[in-house]
């Protein structure tokens, strides 16, 4: 495809990277994966895996360089409980995965699809095998949700996206414990009128800290005639005050445009909730949903993402 703009993120020439047929067990389609790059240099992908009811589990698929070769549990990995959590009765989706260094834990924040909407749940794994499972920590309708890796002010921070008509924005509440949270604060506003992310946006994946700011890539739905398109933009908040936007883009700078993206379950959709840097602390492999059935790769810098920031 012919670019007449800058590309910031590269696809992978081998995209898409998974799809159900990957999957050793009879599932609809997998996509939205919260991604993390282990100790040993391993990439784990946890997949929101929707079984041919409608419902969705989460499915870890690792890969030693991140692109190809996946090795994919034979079963689901973090599979809804509704016996125990009742908020799950319709399945669990969209992981946004977080490395917490005081806990010596990773921190998966995810939807849990309740009677009510979909709700914000919390679970704790050290190696993503054994869950210490919070439950509910933000009631419907809530979502697009997780957590900063460490403590602001003696408090941790989840970043989430309540519904309140007759928009949708991105807010920061704050907790001593993860279970009990409150300071709710407006992050980010939705804008209104024409812009490409008008009246709905929400957090991709986890914030990425940087010397400048925590850079996030967030998610903008523009409503047209026939659809609703779901592309990608960037800004900047403070280190010390994330709820303070220091800079947010115009423009959005990735959208769907293979036809992988433009059509599927649903079209014209790119959704990421996971990247993992690497070790020379910039190049950074941002991985997403395509048309909620499949999940593709793209690539970009840390520095290239604040460059375009500030030209935009």
């Amino acid at each position: 495809m012919i670019h007449t703009h800058p590309e910031l993120f590269h696809r992978h020439e081998n995209n898409p990277i998974l799809t159900a047929a990957n999957w050793s067990y009879p599932i609809n389609s997998v996509f939205n994966p919260g991604a993390v790059l282990l100790e040993d240099g391993t990439t784990l992908l946890m997949c929101r895996v929707e079984d041919r009811r409608g419902h969705s589990h989460l499915c870890a698929a690792r890969s030693t360089n991140g692109i190809d070769n996946w090795r994919i549990d034979s079963h689901p990995t973090l599979p809804a409980d509704p016996e125990h959590f009742p908020e799950e009765l319709w399945g669990i989706e969209d992981p946004r995965i977080t490395h917490v260094p005081e806990l010596e834990s990773y921190a998966i924040v995810y939807t849990a699809y309740t009677r009510d909407g979909p709700g914000i749940a919390l679970a704790l794994t050290k190696e993503f095998v054994t869950f210490e499972r919070y439950g509910l920590i933000m009631q419907p309708d809530d979502k697009d949700g997780a957590l900063l890796p460490r403590r602001i002010d003696g408090q941790w921070a989840l970043i989430h996206r309540p519904v309140n008509a007759p928009g949708a924005h991105m807010w920061i509440s704050y907790s001593p414990d993860l279970r009990n949270w409150g300071n709710h604060k407006i992050m980010m506003q939705a804008r209104k009128g024409a812009w490409w992310d008008a009246n709905k946006i929400g957090l991709s994946p986890p914030p990425i800290e940087t010397p400048q700011g925590w850079l996030v890539i967030y998610h903008g739905v523009r409503r047209t005639g026939s659809s609703s398109l779901y592309r990608l933009g960037l800004a900047l908040f403070d280190i010390n005050t994330p709820e303070r936007c220091i800079k947010r883009g115009d423009e959005w700078m990735f959208g769907p445009e293979e036809s992988y993206e433009r059509h599927g379950d649903v079209d014209d959709a790119v959704f990421p909730c996971g990247y993992t840097i690497a070790s020379d602390g910039d190049s950074i492999k941002m991985y997403y949903g395509a048309a909620d059935s499949c999940i593709a790769l793209a690539t970009s810098s840390i520095r290239a993402m604040l460059e375009w920031l500030d030209n935009h």
